[in-house]
């Protein structure tokens, strides 16, 4: 079993989450997710709410990524600058199964 850290990023549709996942594949992080709300809000933000035949609007994107310590630090300045004034979450987690190098 290894130690990793988690970090779990709250954004809208209207960030940059192509952006983001661009440079976490270029930075080579270990495995990178992007998640599409179905409802939710950001901050101060009013509520969003989707249905199944609502297209567009603003909804809420959560992109979670593991990696390595050492490399997550290496990586964060660039998030903040991608996505500042965004809901950053670091965890500390343990990884059963797979390859972190």
């Amino acid at each position: 079993m290894k130690t990793a850290v988690q970090i779990t990023i709250y954004l809208s549709e209207s960030d940059n989450c192509e952006e983001i996942l661009t440079m976490l594949s270029r930075e080579k992080v270990a495995s990178a997710c992007a998640f599409h709300a179905m409802g939710g809000f950001n901050g101060g933000n009013r509520m969003r709410m989707s249905s199944l035949v609502e297209a567009g609007g603003d909804l809420p994107v959560v992109i979670v990524f593991v990696d390595l310590a050492e490399h997550v630090d290496r990586v964060l300045p660039k998030l903040f600058a991608l996505a500042p004034h965004r809901l950053i979450v670091r965890e500390n987690v343990a990884i059963e199964q797979g390859n972190l190098e």
